[in-house]
């Protein structure tokens, strides 16, 4: 059995890490791309990783992707031991609260960053895998999704991605890391989207075509000349990551999520 303070203990560590330390593959490709705009945010990181405090002041909610094998034995709910992880992160830590209780009517902050956003893929095996994003706010507002036509190209497909992205890009803190969901049903696409931004910077789709597909929308993305923060200088996206999954023969239904310049994620593997 995995004991739920093992999971919290890793996880805190993992999350408040993701918080505060900049991707060393994220520096790198500030490298790259040298200027006056990479400059000031390979400083913003240094200063946090130094200080402990966060990298951007919003800290985001967290959203998990729960990978459970079936001889896995848990003490209580995975949904309980992660809200009980945040809540500790986030209420030790000087981190925001950006919680509201109530979505409409009542939009109280529940002071401690809980709860938080899970979902689950049972898998066979006695391994515990839990991907997590701490999403931003303004990186968030950016999600879309689109309900193409069943005989919608690739062409029209890369279209709407690109059109989405010139008019909402500047407003996410670019450069971006860009996720596609395409396929099962709307709510799927958007979760397959989501999942996309948990991969590694370098991976590729194992399906040539949707490898070569990823690398097209990123060069054109980077076309738009957005730039960092918005400014017209540097990448508009760091990369693009697909995910799909079967879907109805009527339709196509395609997500967009991305994650700011600082693309906060974690994972941690538990083997029971």
């Amino acid at each position: 059995m995995i004991s739920a303070e093992r999971i919290i203990r890793s996880l805190e560590e993992a999350i408040s890490k993701a918080n505060t330390e900049m991707d060393p593959k994220i520096v790198e490709l500030l490298d790259l791309y040298d200027g006056p705009f990479s400059g000031v945010l390979r400083e913003n990181a240094a200063v946090a990783k130094e200080s402990g405090l966060p990298i951007c002041q919003d800290t985001g909610f967290l959203e998990f992707f729960v990978f459970q094998g079936n001889e896995v034995a848990l003490e209580e709910p995975i949904i309980e031991t992660l809200n009980s992880a945040v809540k500790k992160v986030y209420t030790d830590s000087p981190f925001r609260y950006s919680i509201v209780s109530d979505p409409l009517f009542n939009r109280e902050n529940t002071g401690d960053n809980t709860p938080v956003i899970c979902h689950l893929f049972p898998m066979r095996g006695d391994k515990l895998e839990i991907r997590f994003l701490v999403k931003g706010g303004g990186s968030e507002n950016l999600s879309r999704l689109f309900m193409l036509n069943p005989s919608a190209t690739v062409d029209e497909l890369v279209r709407t991605v690109v059109e989405s992205l010139r008019e909402s890009a500047a407003r996410g803190c670019p450069p971006l890391k860009v996720g596609i969901g395409i396929g099962g049903s709307s709510d799927k696409a958007m979760v397959l989207a989501k999942l996309a931004l948990t991969r590694s910077f370098e991976e590729r789709h194992q399906n040539k075509d949707y490898a070569a597909l990823e690398e097209r929308i990123l060069r054109e993305i980077n076309g738009l000349k957005i730039g960092y923060q918005g400014l017209g200088t540097g990448i508009t996206a760091y990369s693009v990551h697909i995910e799909t999954y079967p879907t109805h023969i009527a339709t196509m239904p395609v997500g967009l999520a991305t994650d700011c310049y600082i693309a906060r994620k974690g994972r941690v593997i538990f083997e029971d």
